[in-house]
């Protein structure tokens, strides 16, 4: 019925490939992703429908080797020296970076999309992922908070995580996860002429991806 990527997640998907490294435009039309972020309205073994979250209704393929991911909250205390983490976060004027989100990794995905570079889950928003190379009280201004500094190939970040920040990791997903109100984060790519969804992240009862 639907199926088309919104023309909004094209457009962020441009932005995001202009401020990458430049590669040659062929091979870039042919890697092009973009994230879909809301809830299932229906699915099958062979169509995934989506609504986005500005309301629009995307159907996308679903191959057989779809990946699926649940992901899960767990604690601020559960990040730890040496962790590797994935932030959303929010640029700040003293040069660090305030969390919106933390992803901790599990060891086997440890290097997962290394670097600091846009993200679109807000205007302006930045991702880190990157080494928990210290650790310590957020400044008084966040109480309760933690001060991270992140470290990764050809940098590093100082990121101030809030108390309310939801800090999440993830774990194998099963078909439970795909029910209609479920809410996911879809990695999409258009193959053959057709939206196709790579890899889906769900939450159980309710709980959205915050990524």
């Amino acid at each position: 019925m639907f199926s088309r990527i919104p023309s909004t997640l094209l457009a962020s998907a441009a932005l995001l490939a202009a401020a990458a490294a430049p590669i040659a435009a062929s091979a870039q039309a042919a890697s092009e992703q973009v994230r879909i972020r809301g809830t299932i309205v229906r699915v099958d073994a062979k169509t995934l429908v989506v609504q986005d979250r500005g309301g629009e209704v995307v159907s996308l393929a679903r191959p057989a080797d779809m990946q699926l991911s649940e992901v899960y909250r767990i604690k601020l205390a559960d990040i730890k020296k040496g962790s590797f983490i994935g932030t959303a976060a929010m640029p700040q004027a003293d040069g660090s970076q305030k969390a919106l989100e933390v992803v901790v990794f599990p060891e086997a995905a440890r290097g997962t999309g290394e670097g600091h570079r846009p993200w679109d889950l807000l205007p302006q928003s930045t991702m880190t992922n990157a080494t928990v190379a210290d650790l310590a009280a957020a400044p008084k201004s966040v109480k309760g908070g933690q001060q991270l500094r992140l470290t990764y190939k050809g940098g590093e970040k100082t990121v101030i995580v809030p108390p309310d920040v939801p800090v999440v990791t993830f774990r194998p997903g099963t078909e439970a996860l795909l029910v209609p109100g479920a809410k996911v984060l879809v990695n999409a790519q258009e193959k053959n002429g057709t939206p196709t969804a790579l890899r889906v992240t769900a939450g159980r009862n309710g709980f959205a991806p915050p990524m």
